[in-house]
């Protein structure tokens, strides 16, 4: 299993600018939302909010993003170690994907080069968060970075493991190579 910090020191600042990427996807989603009322759905006009491209079906999608973003920033406790991580692999992705499409028709959330580096960007500071998110015990964070230092032998780290995850309860020796 991968090392993610547990308690790292830099979750706090983090967390915040997690929360600072979140509220500019939810401006950007409200005011885009404002510009482009009463267009199609998915027009592909020269709508320019915020220096992005935008309609009201990239506004709306937004809008929801930054919700939820901001929310899982609010709410912490490992929720938002989970939204980070999958929301900046979203992010990522969805970048990706619309450069790929940026001239055609597919490009129904009408993106812009602008929109693809504005989103990779959200996609590695939302990414950086998740991976530096992880709260936990004091202890779980000790058994965490003893882990990490390989001060631990074999049977401890096991012991570790199912701490820190109740459920993986399979033997480490039953598993296929």
């Amino acid at each position: 299993m991968a090392h993610l910090p547990v308690n790292h020191p830099a979750r706090p600042f983090l967390r915040v600018l997690a929360g600072a990427v979140g509220l500019y996807v939810l401006v950007f989603g409200i005011v885009g939302l404002l510009e482009t009322w009463g267009q199609s759905f998915f027009e592909r006009g020269d709508t320019w909010v915020l220096g992005l491209k935008t309609n009201p079906a990239f506004s709306v999608l937004s809008i929801v993003a930054g919700l939820v973003i901001v929310g899982g920033a609010i709410y912490g406790r490992n929720l938002d170690h989970i939204i980070n991580l999958y929301g900046g692999a979203v992010f990522l992705v969805a970048g990706l994907a619309m450069m790929t499409v940026l001239h055609f028709d597919l490009n129904v959330l009408n993106f812009s080069l602008s929109n693809c580096v504005v989103s990779f960007i959200i996609g590695l500071v939302l990414l950086h968060a998740g991976l530096y998110g992880k709260s936990g015990s004091p202890e779980q964070a000790e058994a965490e970075e003893r882990l990490r230092r390989g001060a631990l032998r074999p049977e401890q780290r096991e012991q570790v493991v199912r701490e820190e995850n109740p459920l993986s309860d399979r033997d480490e020796s039953a598993r296929p190579a």
